[in-house]
């Protein structure tokens, strides 16, 4: 990063982007190796599908509500796979947000520096606060899929070569009513994923609402014109981005309070 900042300023952004693009990476390879460590073992997506379905057919053939060996084996590596994820996710945030903050504050601290390392050190800005957006949505998701991780595979039923006889039988059970102890663990659990991602986009809104207050304070109470614009227009993103998480929450919400229709969309394609 060849930015005209002070050299310590410059040594910790440098630090910062590394650290940024070595968590990238182990999002990207850890996770698996991490959830490989004990128990069920899975090579790629393709061989985790093939293990849930077989899995999954045995478990429905069961008529009973605890998982066979085999199930719970798969259930438990993605319960490790998501956790490591959001862990992961977490730490990048966090050093996205430090990222971010820094360069902002270079930036309004340029005062008569040369266009282009304002514009520099603006678009630098821009893509850590878009990157760490990014890492917000994989902790919120990562963080569902661990709190459900048997839902979370559900969706690796369908596509080519699904066992579509057993979700033929659970389409029927769906339509008709009918409750074997499977489907009402199926229907639980997707109920708890909803409930999952309402209370985690709720909790991201009241943050991002706390968070646009202060900016505004900020902005309001600034002197400088630079900052105000800087603090304002984060301040409304913010505002932005809580409102887009009420709506998440709401409709999490109502699916939680009626799964059963949620859960056919899945099978039928339409989720």
């Amino acid at each position: 990063m060849s930015l005209a900042v002070p050299a310590r300023s410059g040594r910790v952004l440098a630090a910062l982007v590394a650290l940024a693009g070595a968590l990238i990476a182990a999002f990207v390879v850890a996770p698996r190796l991490l959830a490989n460590g004990t128990g069920a073992g899975f090579r790629d997506e393709s061989d985790l599908r093939r293990g849930f379905r077989s899995a999954f057919v045995e478990y429905w053939q069961t008529g009973t509500r605890s998982f066979p060996a085999e199930l719970a084996a798969v259930v438990d590596y993605w319960f490790r796979y998501h956790l490591a994820k959001a862990v992961l996710a977490a730490m990048l945030l966090a050093v996205l947000v430090a990222l971010a903050v820094r360069l902002w504050r270079a930036f309004l601290a340029a005062g008569a520096a040369g266009r282009g390392q304002r514009v520099t050190l603006a678009a630098s800005g821009g893509v850590a606060a878009v990157l760490a957006l990014c890492s917000l949505v994989l902790v919120l998701a990562n963080v569902q899929g661990a709190v459900t991780p048997f839902a979370s595979l559900l969706p690796l039923l369908t596509g080519d070569d699904a066992p579509t006889t057993v979700l033929a039988q659970v389409d029927q059970r769906l339509a008709d009513g009918t409750r074997i102890p499977p489907l009402e663990v199926m229907v639980e659990a997707f109920a708890r994923y909803h409930v999952a991602m309402a209370a985690l986009a709720a909790v991201t809104a009241v943050s991002l609402v706390g968070a646009c207050a202060v900016l505004w304070r900020a902005a309001v109470r600034s002197a400088d014109r630079r900052s105000r614009r800087v603090l304002a227009v984060f301040g409304t993103f913010s505002a932005v981005l809580a409102l887009i998480m009420v709506v998440v929450a709401v409709a999490n919400t109502t699916n939680a309070s009626d799964p059963v229709p949620g859960l056919a969309a899945l099978f039928a394609g339409g989720w």
